[in-house]
């Protein structure tokens, strides 16, 4: 079912609800990765695949990408945060509040940023999310420094140029992902690649530490599951029986959190 709604920065998003032949246990949103779409491959076979055990899945794109308006190059974290619960509460007010979040890469991050904010979310799900938005606002630095020097440059991201701007790096640049998850409680499951080519395992072995070791903050640690994917690549793409192992997993951990 194909739908639009508001997203946080006024521009209409595009999204398409994959639904069960009855009704749904349960709902969730995925967030898609940096520069991706909700069309991608690991959006929608993970999204089908939970419509098959069940479940209803809001995939949407973000401001700029895919068939949502907006400008790419003036979006930044907090604006895919703002997108995000735009995205949630459509479901909410359309289906019902969703109860688990998932997330691809920053949209990963994205979703762990936002999920203790909310009563209703349950988990928290990520496939080869990273631990932190510096790493990436790094990266684009090195691919063009124009960026910071003239404020935007060009940037090649799979197969296809991108306009980054100065003020999009700042954003990632500001945002602390690292306290926001030593404060969720919630339970996350993660999942991760030992040979991720784009994002190092490292980033994963960080998430669950910062979720699981409190430092006597007051928080309780999170119930966090880390999933080895070995010989997965980036996007899940190369070997079909990692979607379907990764799919039958989150329906399971699904069904046990409601």
């Amino acid at each position: 079912m194909r739908v639009s709604f508001q997203g946080g920065a006024g521009f209409q998003l595009a999204g398409i609800v994959d639904l069960p032949n009855i009704a749904p246990k349960g709902m969730a949103v995925f967030a898609h990765c940096f520069t991706c779409t909700k069309d991608i491959k690991v959006v929608v076979r993970l999204s089908r695949g939970l419509a098959e055990h069940g479940f209803g899945v809001l995939r949407f794109d973000f401001t700029g990408l895919g068939d949502s308006l907006g400008d790419f190059s003036l979006t930044n974290f907090s604006t895919n945060q703002a997108d995000l619960q735009a995205a949630i509460s459509y479901c909410a007010s359309e289906f019902q509040p969703p109860q688990i979040l998932i997330g691809h890469s920053f949209g990963g991050a994205c979703a762990l940023s936002i999920a203790g904010q909310l009563s209703n979310v349950l988990g928290i799900v990520t496939l080869a999310s990273p631990s932190d938005t510096q790493h990436l606002a790094a990266l684009l630095k090195r691919k063009n420094p124009a960026i910071e020097q003239f404020g935007s440059g060009s940037v090649t991201i799979g197969g296809r140029n991108y306009t980054i701007t100065r003020q999009m790096l700042e954003d990632f640049q500001r945002f602390d992902l690292a306290l926001e998850l030593s404060r969720l409680e919630k339970p996350v499951t993660l999942f991760h690649s030992p040979v991720d080519e784009t994002l190092g395992f490292d980033h994963a072995l960080r998430l669950y530490g910062l979720l699981t070791q409190r430092p006597n903050n007051g928080f309780q640690a999170s119930s966090t599951n880390l999933i080895c994917l070995p010989g997965a690549d980036h996007l899940l793409a190369n070997n079909p029986k990692d979607l379907i192992f990764v799919t039958d997993t989150i329906a399971a951990w699904f069904n046990r959190l409601i």
